[in-house]
């Protein structure tokens, strides 16, 4: 009841301050276990999500320093968020996290691990590989602009509209985790999943990502 009573209000809102344009929602299932990756230029990014899908069981990760954030923790609490820390592997958020997926839900991550200050794509880390091999569920990627902090506050205060762009990239899967040189094929499977992202984005925001043969690989298969 809160979701649908919280979607209801922030699709009203972001119509009157934003203009969205959206491809390849349909990539999106609509039920089952499936793990949505994408960038992360600003606060609104992780909102978005919550917003613009339609299912209830959706699996939001928070950096448990926003518990102590009355605001934060008091709406995390209501959307059944898992609270993460971010300073070392967090095994209980993560075991939590297998549990709903298995059960079918989607999980929105960002492989970055925090918002880029740069606005350009950060080396990502291995949390998302990880679930993704271990359960064995398909990757959505997606690359987000228009909604950097930045841009955000500048808009606002002159009360512009807002211009936010979601790319949503095909399902793809990886392999399952190997038992021998795991942190090497965790590392390149971290690869995979941020150049499928980066070919979402305009040159300017694929940052470290940019001039990846597997980057160029994916822009080429995207042209035929």
């Amino acid at each position: 009841m809160f979701l649908h009573t919280l979607r209801s209000v922030f699709r009203v809102v972001l119509s009157t301050g934003a203009r969205v344009t959206m491809t390849g929602y349909e990539n999106v299932p609509l039920e089952g276990g499936a793990i949505v990756v994408t960038n992360h230029i600003g606060r609104l990014d992780a909102m978005l999500g919550v917003i613009l899908s339609d299912r209830d069981d959706i699996i939001l990760m928070i950096a448990d320093k926003y518990h102590q954030v009355p605001l934060w923790r008091n709406l995390g609490d209501k959307l059944d968020a898992i609270w993460l820390d971010r300073e070392e592997v967090d095994f209980h958020s993560l075991r939590e996290v297998m549990k709903r997926l298995k059960k079918g839900g989607l999980l929105g991550i960002a492989p970055e691990g925090t918002r880029s200050k740069t606005e350009a794509l950060m080396p990502g880390k291995p949390g998302a590989a990880y679930l993704a091999s271990r359960s064995q569920l398909p990757l959505i990627p997606i690359g987000v602009t228009g909604t950097e902090d930045r841009l955000v506050k500048h808009r606002l205060k002159r009360l512009q509209r807002l211009d936010i762009t979601i790319n949503i990239g095909k399902p793809f899967m990886l392999p399952p985790l190997p038992r021998k040189n795991r942190d090497e094929f965790l590392e390149q499977s971290t690869v995979e999943i941020m150049c499928q992202i980066a070919v979402l984005l305009p040159v300017k925001y694929r940052g470290v990502y940019t001039d990846y043969p597997r980057v160029r690989e994916l822009l080429s298969e995207q042209q035929r």
